[in-house]
């Protein structure tokens, strides 16, 4: 051991600290170079897999965490990752978060997390905060975004991963959600159960996911030859209480549908909640079916059927998008991208048959009743 390593453990030894390591250190224990320690750590490819396990066996051993901020003066690269999500109180952002976390740690990167609550002024505080931090790339997953805080980031030739609304930028891709797919299947299923009258319950019409979502379902009735009520499309604002309140707006009203379907989760929770309060039963006397597929929706009373948006797939593909800018020699390209993000439905215990389907059925069969 080098004597400026004997000196330090002595002293810890007296002050009962842990003795402090370095590259050194790790290094002479791998029996490697200092610099085969350093493009290990920094997930350098080209690193032989022996070597690299050695290393990373001394790092464990030793208990070594490597200084990143040195590391970022080094290498240039900060090692960090900008995750921008729209509200942390929303159950779906907490799962996508942990996936990408997930991802970019695999990757050898950590994340930096901002939440804009969809105001813009949070929004760009966001963006100073991961520009302060020099992360080298940034995801937003806000499904809307303003057009100053890309500036920031395309000003810096930050790489940048958007879902939805993303624009024609140097070094960006977008994420499409395929909304189609699943609200199609969701309004099939509806359909071949019986129902004829179903409502919508939207997010607010502002946002640019919450339109497309609404535009699928309104196109899927179309499909299967079912007609629109306006007074079954309510615009909600993505949360629970937004959800009670619609379904209170819905039950008002003496003409009811037999179905609703929701632009998230939380709302359909929230009209769950709202059915129970009027003491109506799901299925029994509605039915109800959500979008996003966050855990919570297994454990609902019953157990919601869904839409599935993946929290993985969104959370990989947005990682890979961002370390293939990362990655390339000059660090910038003109080209963009495009991945596509499947949804399909999820069938659990809140769709069933419209109330009096088997009463109706009986009727038909046994005229005389």
């Amino acid at each position: 051991m080098r004597a400026s390593s004997r000196t330090a453990n002595k002293t810890a030894k007296k002050t009962g600290a842990s003795p402090k390591v370095d590259i050194r250190d790790v290094a002479a224990l791998a029996r490697v170079s200092i610099a085969t320690v350093s493009r290990t750590i920094n997930y350098i490819p080209t690193v032989d897999p022996a070597l690299a396990a050695r290393v990373w066996k001394a790092v464990e051993e030793l208990n070594y965490f490597p200084n990143t901020q040195a590391r970022a003066l080094v290498s240039g690269k900060s090692k960090l990752l900008g995750l921008i999500v729209s509200e942390i109180t929303n159950p779906f952002f907490p799962e996508l978060i942990h996936e990408f976390e997930q991802v970019a740690i695999a990757r050898g990167y950590e994340i930096l997390i901002g939440s804009t609550n969809y105001e813009p002024k949070t929004m760009e505080l966001c963006a100073r905060r991961m520009l302060e931090r020099k992360v080298d790339g940034v995801a937003i997953m806000t499904f809307g975004v303003e057009e100053f805080v890309l500036d920031r980031f395309t000003a810096e030739n930050i790489p940048i991963t958007f879902i939805e609304a993303g624009t024609h930028r140097p070094n960006s891709d977008t994420l499409a959600v395929d909304y189609r797919a699943g609200i199609h299947e969701a309004v099939q299923h509806l359909a071949v159960l019986g129902h004829r009258r179903i409502g919508f319950i939207s997010g607010p019409l502002s946002l640019h996911s919450a339109a497309l979502r609404r535009q699928a379902f309104l196109d899927s009735l179309k499909s299967v030859g079912i007609a629109v009520n306006p007074a079954w499309m309510i615009e909600g604002d993505h949360s629970l209480d937004g959800g009670r309140d619609a379904m209170k707006k819905i039950l008002a009203n003496p003409d009811r549908p037999t179905a609703v379907m929701c632009s998230n989760d939380l709302t359909a929770i929230g009209v769950l909640h709202a059915l129970f309060e009027a003491n109506l039963k799901v299925p029994d006397d509605f039915s109800v079916i959500g979008f996003d597929d966050v855990h919570l929706a297994e454990y609902t009373i019953p157990p919601l059927t869904t839409v599935r948006m993946s929290c993985r797939e969104l959370a990989e593909a947005a990682v890979k998008s961002l370390l293939s800018h990362i990655q390339l020699v000059d660090g910038r390209t003109e080209a963009t991208s495009k991945s596509v993000i499947q949804t399909r439905l999820i069938v659990r215990q809140t769709t069933g048959l419209p109330k009096g389907a088997l009463s109706d059925l009986g009727g038909a069969n046994h005229p005389g009743g």
